[in-house]
């Protein structure tokens, strides 16, 4: 499958060739626009895998489009721009661009900074994936282990007795230790209810 790009540069002649140096190479571009706030709502809408931002733009510039596709995850972001100065450089990186190409580019040039970003946005999604599930297992133990606290509590059942019973109770109605603790934690599920 080609990767989508969306491609956000004020300058028509820019964006033509770029959208021409993409298409040749097999890359499918499903929108864009001289516009940095455009350029927002088109990734929003056809959830592209890259977005190719330049600086300066109208309505929104460049690393504030960057900065909100990148904060919602949406797409991988490659800025372009004339000016190579180290702040901008370093306002790219802080808008959370993953890659940095200077006008006039060669395609010499555009394409292994276009696997660059996809790369690191590759990265940065399976590493968010990894967070997440993790942050799930922890909030799963910490309620397994509070369901058991109350049935050692209010039941004066051992505590590999009461792992038992939650483990038991998810494996016999088919639903997670997380949905049987959170019974017992919220709606009062006991061995004996």
């Amino acid at each position: 499958m080609a990767v989508r790009v969306v491609i956000a540069e004020d300058e028509a002649i820019i964006r033509l060739d770029l959208k021409e140096i993409l298409e040749e190479e097999g890359y499918e571009v499903v929108g864009e626009t001289g516009r940095g706030d455009e350029a927002v709502e088109l990734v929003r809408r056809h959830h592209p895998d890259l977005a190719i931002l330049d600086i300066k733009m109208p309505g929104m510039d460049g690393l504030t489009a960057a900065k909100a596709i990148s904060s919602e995850r949406l797409a991988a972001v490659l800025i372009l721009t004339a000016f190579s100065q180290r702040d901008l450089i370093d306002q790219a990186r802080d808008a959370g661009a993953l890659a940095y190409m200077v006008k006039p580019f060669q395609k010499s040039e555009l394409l292994p900074a276009i696997e660059i970003a996809l790369g690191r946005y590759q990265e940065m999604k399976a590493l968010a994936q990894e967070v997440k599930s993790l942050e799930e297992q922890l909030e799963t133990r910490r309620l397994v282990e509070r369901a058991k606290g109350l049935l050692m509590d209010e039941r004066e059942m051992k505590e590999v007795d009461a792992f038992n019973w939650i483990q038991k109770s998810a494996m016999r109605e088919r639903v997670t230790m997380r949905e049987i603790a959170r019974r017992i934690i919220n709606d009062g599920l006991r061995p004996d209810a």
